[in-house]
């Protein structure tokens, strides 16, 4: 017979990611009035895309995310271009970027904060209104770019705080 976790655990699940409290998120990237409904871990990579800017001159242009959604070690879902986070309940949010912090170090992407901009199924991210990016690791695209459409893997870690408006 299958192990059932109550509901009120798997929530608390969720939860148990150590994330920045929100009283020490960045003012630039705080989402005032909202609550936490989950947070989760991604280990992944920055795919960048070598291509011609302005000027003429190669160098690397962000492609997309994709990283695995881990809350206690466990798969929980996935982040990839859309913006996009999709959970194993089926649920999906995509965001679009609202505010910018910076990583801790150069080598660390920012820190983000993403308004939601569409919903799909009915599971833990159905009704988010905010996603916060916080405390990201590595990321950042570094080394030349040489040739025109060759992409650049960076791997990096980040911590996802999802959020609803007077929840």
């Amino acid at each position: 017979m299958p192990l059932r976790i109550p509901s009120a655990v798997a929530c608390l699940a969720f939860l148990a990611v150590p994330v920045m409290a929100q009283d020490q998120v960045p003012a630039a990237i705080a989402a005032p009035g909202e609550t936490v409904v989950a947070t989760m871990h991604a280990e992944g990579a920055q795919i960048y895309d070598c291509k011609a800017n302005d000027g003429g001159k190669l160098v690397w242009q962000f492609r997309e995310p994709v990283a695995t959604l881990l809350v206690g070690g466990q798969t929980a879902g996935r982040h990839y271009a859309g913006p996009s986070w999709e959970l194993t309940d089926g649920s999906v949010v995509v965001g679009k970027v609202s505010g910018r912090a910076p990583g801790a170090t150069a080598k660390d992407i920012p820190l983000l904060k993403l308004e939601a901009t569409s919903h799909r199924g009915a599971g833990k991210l159905a009704g988010v209104t905010t996603i916060q990016r916080l405390n990201t690791r590595g990321g950042v695209a570094d080394g030349p770019c040489e040739h025109a459409n060759t992409f650049l893997s960076v791997p990096y870690s980040a911590d996802y705080a999802f959020l609803k408006k007077g929840g």
